[in-house]
């Protein structure tokens, strides 16, 4: 047990209200707590954050990328981190030690992109004067992460921002915050100035996140979670017109066609269902199997979701940790019940594990129509519902009938297929024949309500800079 200060500047503040109690979902025990701030500790943040930008956006792009380098290095380095996520997330050990890999690396893909934000010139066509257009910095980006990838999703984050020249005020998930303030110490540790990046946990999310906005400071909001969430903080920052980029929920159809290696799909399933103990906004949602090879692929998922070890993270046998809150169990479990109800059958799993802990089985269901109730809602668990197809046109209407479009997945042979499968998925990232496709190097992000803006590739950095035009005369 222990008590975590939060950052503002390089300063460790202890707020006047009780300190927030963290759990382990492992076992439902509080492990420490957080001092928190409100209203007022958010909007101070800004101010220190705006000071400290002055300063940054002045350094050169190459001062920036070393200090950005050296965050990966520390970043990689860190022995304790991964332990840290497993005991406030819950996820496997392996799982949150591949979080930590992949957070350092957008610190070094963006130290790289710091250096190559480009600009341009050019003529304009009356020949009167040339057009210079540069990329500067926004200038205080408050930025808002999920408990699923407490490190990963503040680095993809703050990395960019950093880079562009920027300063970020974040607010943590509650569930997880102690990862996040460990990893506001390394970027210290690491060179960062201080006062560019600050951490304020808070038990009042709304009226942080509206003083926040609300400085004349604050330019950018950057927030990743669900769709509903997403909405509210939209319409907020839409009210000083402030610049957004989203990643929202998902509701990824993943899709076998009759000519598919059925052993890769099903390694490939059990990569996009269950990576991270199934609670990432990839994760395979809808399972659509051509009939002809939809025994088969159902009874080959069934079997390797058998296999699947249910425990704590910090255990080495265990490949699937508990969900993150009791609520978000019983969730997953009426979701299920649901499906049940309308028609589809169980195959393994269906139920919570009693025993200590927010654990369910790994479940997959058959006989599942299109509209149950368990494929129009984000499951974020490890339930695969199974949906049999005959028609490839009417199983692309199906698949496109959500308003979520973040993620997909295609398992072919048939590379021309599957790629004009791809096209015609409505969501802005597939993996064909592979289970992933995050990575610091490709753009991150959807369309429809699953956001705006995108994450990653030479695309991330822009997200964090202005456009101005210049006309010049010489």
């Amino acid at each position: 047990m222990f008590e975590q200060p939060y950052l503002v500047g390089a300063t460790w503040a202890t707020g006047e209200s009780e300190c927030l109690p963290v759990h382990n979902p492992a076992t439902g025990e509080v492990i420490g707590s957080v001092h928190h701030g409100g209203p007022a500790e958010a909007a101070a943040a800004v101010d220190v954050a705006a000071q400290a930008q002055r300063d940054w956006s002045k350094r050169s792009p190459r001062e920036r990328s070393e200090i950005l380098r050296r965050c990966f290095e520390l970043i990689s380095s860190d022995a304790g981190l991964a332990d840290l996520i497993t005991l406030e997330h819950g996820k496997p050990l392996s799982d949150a030690k591949g979080e930590v890999a992949y957070s350092a690396e957008f610190f070094r893909w963006n130290a790289e992109e710091a250096v190559r934000i480009s600009g341009t010139m050019g003529s304009s066509p009356s020949g009167n004067n040339r057009i210079l257009v540069r990329h500067p910095p926004l200038g205080v980006v408050v930025i808002v992460t999920p408990w699923n990838f407490p490190a990963a999703m503040i680095a993809r984050k703050v990395a960019p921002a950093l880079a562009a020249g920027n300063a970020v005020v974040i607010k943590p998930a509650p569930e997880t915050p102690l990862t996040a303030l460990r990893l506001g110490q390394i970027l210290l540790d690491a060179g960062v100035p201080e006062g560019l990046v600050n951490i304020i946990p808070t038990s009042d999310a709304a009226s942080w996140f509206d003083a926040a906005v609300e400085q004349q400071a604050t330019r950018m909001v950057s927030f990743t979670g669900s769709t509903a969430v997403g909405r509210l903080l939209l319409a907020r920052s839409a009210e000083r017109v402030l610049k957004v980029a989203m990643e929202l929920g998902g509701n990824a159809p993943f899709v076998v066609f009759d000519d598919a290696d059925i052993e890769a799909a099903v390694e490939g399933a059990m990569v996009a269902k269950m990576r991270h103990s199934a609670e990432t906004c990839t994760a395979a949602n809808r399972f659509f199997v051509h009939r002809a090879v939809q025994d088969e692929f159902t009874e080959g998922l069934a079997a390797a979701m058998r296999d699947v070890v249910a425990g704590p993270g910090n255990d080495p046998n265990s490949t699937c940790g508990p969900m993150i809150t009791p609520v978000a169990q019983g969730r997953i479990d009426e979701l299920v019940k649901a499906s049940v109800a309308s028609g589809a059958s169980v195959v393994t799993g269906g139920s919570s594990i009693d025993g200590g802990g927010y654990f369910y089985q790994p479940t997959v269901l058959a006989n599942v129509a299109g509209d149950d109730p368990v494929t129009t809602a984000e499951i974020f668990g490890p339930v695969a519902p199974v949906i049999g197809f005959d028609s490839t046109d009417e199983m692309i209407a199906m698949a496109n009938n959500t308003e979520a479009g973040l993620a997909g997945y295609v398992y072919s042979a048939d590379l021309a297929r599957a790629l004009s499968t791809a096209e015609a998925l409505e969501v802005g990232m597939v993996g064909v024949n592979r289970g992933a496709m995050s990575d610091p190097a490709a753009p991150f992000g959807g369309v429809k309500q699953s956001g705006l803006g995108r994450e990653g590739g030479t695309e991330g950095i822009y997200e964090f800079c202005e456009t101005q035009y210049i006309a010049v005369n010489w």
